[in-house]
């Protein structure tokens, strides 16, 4: 492993290597979704001139897509802005007048439909039954109760027990297990339903936390994710909207599309490779082959750079970082790719002719009976489908027509991408005919879904702490590059964005523009004179 530290012959003035002639910094952002687009923004906002945005694919917004079809929109990644106070998401979206609240109060309550304020979640049994309403009340008490304890290991510094194995779906099993089987009132046909509306709860918690299951998110750290007070608020003309306010200010020839990254060469001053692939690339200017940062692209051309924003998911660094990198990443921050989660969560829309569900239902939910005592959320390949956990109806039908939207998560939902539209859609249908009772549902007229985890430019949904990770691998993440005694005097030619790289906010798009915003602050800090 090359060392990290700056070298002996480097100054303390961060300027002094790449800018004797106080030209403007060359800045490369990779990366053109809500991360790269606010660090873009800020940057040139404050001055920089020389800045440049790649992205791999035909379009920015990143995990945010919006899809058109007919007259409604339909997102395919990020849906929601969550919260409204101090989130920068919800106030570009107010500010343009773009927003619609879904829920009431200050945070939405339960795990409901966050589609719609209106209606009631129909817990279905696969023996084709409906969980009368005051029962699952009663689950969702207790239920909600222990996911309260869960914050509190974090919040209160309470000691997580061995039992636990550190895992908040293993427990949250056995708590919620505890108190369904000691409640005197019950008939055992009841508790027999409540243990199996555990799973069913626990899966929505993954799909949520996009993890595979609960059981490999950490307990003790669960808590440091923040919630931002507020009500949650969709975008009726799709979220791809926050993605062009954000890009409105961004000049077209800064951004790059069809530009994927190979390689990023870097601390000159420990690698006599980047010499070695300045000379190889004739058409450079003298100036630049003493650059500290080369961006090589799969299309084999070198940039030159004097900083570079890396704003690729958690899974693209997971899978690459060791081939994206050179010298290779240090050890310490490998470490925190290695421990943080990062798995997928996918949505599959059925759009039908006419409703099959009364005007009062939000969501569907899927109980199996036969998982009241299951340890375990993984299913053989052709069992995909049990990783289904509900139905949200899309709300109002006016606006998207009758349109449900299915999640599933983990390997299941890898399972599912590879699956053709038919043979989704035949098995979605069979399962809501199961559960609804109804052998009479028709195919759907229409099948959109989301594949984020066999996308090789994002490998996931977005990041969660697993268990033996903490938020102090998150700081080390965000940690630029090279690594120095002190802030003021780090070169900072490798920094880090993205949701994954925010210690409170990581899973959001909030997180992901504040992460931007922050990188692009400390270079802003670090030329405030060149600026002036």
């Amino acid at each position: 492993m090359q060392s990290c530290e700056t070298s002996a012959d480097s100054t303390d003035d961060p300027l002094s290597s790449g800018l004797r002639s106080k030209r403007q910094p060359r800045i490369v952002i990779i990366g053109a979704g809500l991360a790269g687009l606010s660090a873009a923004k800020a940057l040139l906002e404050s001055g920089f001139t020389d800045v440049t945005l790649l992205e791999a694919t035909d379009r920015i917004g990143g995990r945010v897509q919006s899809v058109k079809l007919g007259h409604a929109t339909f997102e395919l990644g990020a849906t929601w802005i969550h919260g409204s106070h101090g989130n920068p998401v919800y106030h570009l979206a107010e500010d343009n007048g773009l927003l619609e609240e879904t829920t009431d109060g200050e945070r939405s309550v339960g795990r409901i439909s966050l589609y719609s304020k209106n209606g009631v979640a129909y817990h279905l049994t696969n023996n084709g039954q409906r969980i009368p309403k005051d029962v699952v009340e009663e689950f969702s008490d207790v239920y909600n109760e222990v996911y309260n304890l869960t914050q509190e290991f974090f919040q209160r510094g309470k000691p997580v027990n061995a039992e636990s194995q550190n895992s908040v779906g293993v427990f949250t099993r056995d708590v919620v297990r505890k108190r369904i089987k000691a409640d005197p009132d019950d008939t055992e046909a009841v508790k027999r339903l409540k243990l199996a509306m555990i799973q069913q709860y626990l899966k929505v918690e993954s799909c949520e936390s996009s993890s595979h299951s609960m059981d490999e998110v950490s307990l003790s750290e669960f808590g440091e994710w923040t919630e931002i007070p507020g009500a949650h608020h969709i975008i009726p003309c799709g979220f791809i909207k926050i993605v062009e306010i954000l890009a409105r200010s961004i000049p077209e020839s800064v951004i790059q599309l069809r530009k994927p990254v190979k390689c990023i060469h870097w601390n000159q001053s420990v690698s006599k490779e980047i010499e070695r692939v300045a000379d190889h690339n004739s058409d450079l200017p003298e100036e630049d082959k003493g650059s500290d940062v080369f961006v090589e692209c799969e299309d084999c051309e070198f940039i030159p750079a004097d900083h570079v924003i890396v704003t690729v998911s958690l899974g693209v660094l997971k899978k690459r970082h060791e081939s994206l990198f050179h010298p290779r990443l240090p050890e310490e921050k490998v470490m925190a790719i290695e421990k943080l989660g990062i798995n997928t969560t996918d949505k599959i829309f059925l759009e039908f002719e006419e409703p099959f569900w009364s005007s009062e239902c939000n969501s569907i939910q899927f109980v199996w009976e036969d998982e009241a005592e299951s340890e375990s959320l993984t299913y053989p390949e052709e069992l995909w489908y049990k990783k289904i956990c509900s139905f949200d109806v899309l709300y109002p039908p006016e606006r998207y027509g009758y349109v449900l939207s299915g999640w599933i998560c983990g390997e299941e939902a890898l399972i599912m991408e590879k699956c053709d539209d038919e043979t989704v859609a035949e098995t979605c249908t069979e399962m809501l005919r199961k559960f609804t009772g109804n052998p009479n549902i028709p195919k759907p007229r229409r099948i959109l879904r989301s594949s984020w985890g066999s996308n090789p430019n994002f490998r996931g949904s977005y990041s969660y702490t697993q268990v033996g990770s903490s938020g102090a691998d998150v700081e080390k993440l965000a940690k630029p590059l090279p690594y120095a005694e002190s802030s003021k005097t780090a070169p900072m030619q490798v920094l880090f964005s993205g949701e994954a790289t925010h210690r409170k906010y990581y899973s959001t798009t909030h997180g992901a523009v504040l992460s931007g915003q922050r990188e692009a602050a400390h270079l802003i800090e670090m030329y405030q004179d060149l600026l002036q």
